[in-house]
């Protein structure tokens, strides 16, 4: 009789799955919470930038990027 060890399989799906989405969607949501911060900052400020001018424009227009 055999006797098969699943441990290096289970600590090879922790290692890549476990670690490499988790890494994946931390840099994703970061990616994320900066752009949003970086939005309301720039929707809120007085004189708001060009770019977001332009954006705006675009976004009424129904324009793609």
């Amino acid at each position: 009789m055999v006797t098969v060890s699943y441990a290096g399989a289970l600590i090879g799906f922790f290692l890549g799955f476990g670690f490499g989405v988790g890494c994946a969607l931390a840099v994703m949501y970061s990616i994320y919470a900066g752009g949003y911060r970086a939005a309301v900052k720039d929707g809120l400020a007085e004189a708001p930038p060009e770019r977001l001018l332009r954006a705006r424009k675009k976004a009424l227009a129904g324009q793609p990027r």
